[in-house]
């Protein structure tokens, strides 16, 4: 059984992973990022690796469609299911 601490914990880390998510749509989205393109892909693998160490510290278990798209790393769908946009 979850406590209350624990549900915190588990809130506020899938928190940190929707901020890191718009963060990484964000740099997609910048066209005068993108004008550097060495500069945006590090931008964009930087990101990434920010998500990537979220989702591996996030409280267990996690809803297994969240864990699905982190794993196979669709973030775009990752974000849509966080913002409840993915039906």
């Amino acid at each position: 059984m979850n406590t209350n601490s624990e549900r915190i914990r588990a809130n506020d880390s899938c928190r940190l992973v929707f901020i890191r998510l718009r963060e990484r749509l964000a740099v997609i989205q910048d066209e005068q990022s993108r004008r550097d393109e060495a500069k945006h892909i590090a931008r964009l693998k930087a990101v990434s690796e920010k998500i990537d160490k979220l989702h591996a510290a996030l409280p267990q278990p996690i809803d297994p469609r969240l864990a699905h798209y982190l794993q196979r790393k669709s973030y775009d769908k990752a974000l849509e299911y966080l913002e409840g946009r993915d039906d």
